[in-house]
């Protein structure tokens, strides 16, 4: 039986399982951009303090490391996708827990880097964070 007979008669769970795949897929891709967005608004998140300070800013770490945790969401979704798609196709897959929780736990220790770094960021004068 060659490969288009095969695919004319896919089972529907499969192509389901397949379909889902690829929605998570693109879900991850989405917050990688998200993240390597951050990372650059955060970076620019430097321009808004005082020149004069006397402690280098640290804001471009916390940017890079944010982008540096988009491309490498961007990686292993990747990876993890074509281990997804084969073992749909093998009827073997299992769901990846300790994925989520590594993910959801950078994701945690980045959020309160940003949440400290910006409230304890002296704003400029001229900042629009800055009231008037």
């Amino acid at each position: 039986m060659n490969d288009t007979q095969k695919r004319g008669r896919q089972n529907p769970s499969r192509v389901r399982d397949h379909l889902a795949n690829e929605r998570t897929y693109l879900a991850w891709m989405r917050s990688a951009i998200a993240l390597m967005g951050f990372g650059v608004v955060i970076v620019r998140l430097r321009y808004f303090r005082i020149p004069e300070v006397p402690h280098p800013s640290t804001g471009w770490k916390l940017g890079l490391l944010f982008s540096l945790v988009g491309l490498m969401t961007v990686l292993l979704s990747t990876v993890y996708y074509f281990i997804s798609r084969h073992t749909i196709d093998d009827d073997s897959y299992e769901p990846s827990t300790l994925r989520v929780i590594l993910f959801s736990i950078t994701i945690t220790l980045l959020a309160a880097w940003v949440i400290y770094y910006v409230f304890t960021a002296t704003a400029s004068p001229m900042s629009f964070l800055a009231p008037a």
